[in-house]
């Protein structure tokens, strides 16, 4: 006699992407900074190659396949087929060029979005940035801050008011912030927080950026902001723009296995830090770093504080185990993840969330619910429910029955 097929509950979704429209800093930038904003050329792109944390070495050529490509600051950032993949075949799924047209227009329009939301049985999506990445960094790689600033405040009023604006609330806002000017970036949590905004992107690692690291307290003011706003921080893989390498001639398939190693690295740092100490109403989320290796992370850092924590110099800045704070302060995330699951009791019930990853090439859509009933085949509905959507729903303040 075969299992019953588990009830899927209407999915909330904690990463996705959105690939920006054409027309976001154009339209949504001050007039006097538009002369300069980041604008879409297509260009022919003869040859492209990934080298690590979102760099990629271009060949162009006016005869070969076009790109659709950012074009700021001197700069030039094609968008690639395996970015926006939904619609295509699995081996069609390449780092080649692509138009928009050539895309799914759920990858850039809210109403598209929805629609392919709903069939997929996803109520409501958190999508991250693509062109500015993961955390907003490439703001901060620009040397006129008042510019940069600028685009940072005009991607989320475009994120709040046109990609959410009109979508009932099936699209839940995720800001960006000024990385490099702490208080500013208080501030923008702040403005944000007042119009409903409660996730902001952070990156996993600040120091690969050229930033300070959560030890130093240079970020104590946006984390008070965040605790105060009910604001969770979300860090995604590769917000530090360098990923997990075993060398230069590796195939990009090793990064991607290793993928979740910044998480756990972050991980460790947060709960070593004192920062979930000082602010036990601060949240974390890790974005698509999926949680099979949670449990041995809490079993490691628990018994490094249990034997280590006077030479190791937390003894007087974490009181107790740090597998506390996780429980009551962090959110995993996954898409795919028997061996999480099989963990539950370890990774915790209250403490995982569910995401699609739409449209990038690890995306479960359209085939999400199907995904799910063979994943949480064997749970009961008051887990599968935390899972898929009542976590979720905690963890970023939505007003969802």
């Amino acid at each position: 006699m075969s299992a019953q097929t588990p009830h899927i509950p209407l999915i909330v979704s904690v990463d996705d992407h959105v690939v920006e429209p054409p027309h976001v800093w154009e339209r949504w930038l001050p007039e006097r900074h538009r002369e300069r904003a980041p604008r879409i050329e297509r260009k022919g792109l003869a040859g492209m190659r990934h080298v690590g944390g979102g760099t990629y070495e271009l060949q162009f050529d006016d005869d070969a396949p076009k790109a659709d490509c950012w074009v700021f600051e001197g700069q030039v950032y094609p968008h690639k087929r395996h970015v926006a993949a939904v619609g295509f075949e699995r081996d069609d799924m390449t780092l080649s060029p692509i138009t928009y047209e050539e895309m799914r227009p759920g990858c850039y329009e809210p109403k598209a979005r929805v629609e392919d939301m709903l069939m997929n049985h996803v109520e409501a999506s958190v999508s991250f940035p693509t062109f500015p990445r993961f955390c907003g960094q490439t703001f901060l790689e620009t040397d006129d801050r008042e510019l940069g600033m600028a685009c940072v405040l005009a991607y989320n009023d475009w994120m709040v008011d046109e990609w959410c604006g009109d979508s009932d609330g099936h699209l839940v806002p995720l800001a960006i912030i000024p990385l490099w000017d702490v208080d500013a970036a208080a501030a923008e949590v702040r403005r944000n927080a007042a119009r409903g905004v409660h996730a902001v992107c952070f990156s996993e690692i600040p120091p690969h950026l050229g930033l300070p690291s959560i030890h130093s307290g240079a970020w104590d003011p946006l984390f008070a902001a965040c605790a105060e706003t009910a604001t969770v921080v979300c860090m995604h893989i590769g917000s530090s723009s360098k990923m997990p390498a075993t060398s230069a001639d590796a195939p990009v398939a090793v990064a991607a296995t290793l993928s979740f190693g910044n998480a756990m690295a972050s991980m460790s740092d947060f709960l070593f830090s004192g920062v979930l100490v000082r602010f036990p109403d601060l949240r974390l989320a890790y974005s698509e770093g999926q949680i099979g290796w949670i449990p041995y992370i809490l079993e490691r850092a628990d018994d490094v504080w249990q034997e280590h924590r006077a030479w190791g110099e937390v003894r007087h800045i974490v009181p107790e185990p740090p597998s506390s704070y996780y429980y009551r302060q962090i959110f995993g995330c996954f898409f795919r993840d028997q061996h999480g699951l099989s963990s539950l009791e370890e990774v915790g019930v209250d403490n995982i969330t569910f995401e699609t990853d739409y449209p990038h090439t690890d995306s479960t859509w359209p085939h999400t619910k199907e995904v799910a009933e063979k994943m949480f085949s064997g749970l009961d509905d008051d887990t599968i429910h935390k899972i898929v959507r009542g976590n979720a729903i905690r963890m970023l303040s939505l007003d969802l029955t």
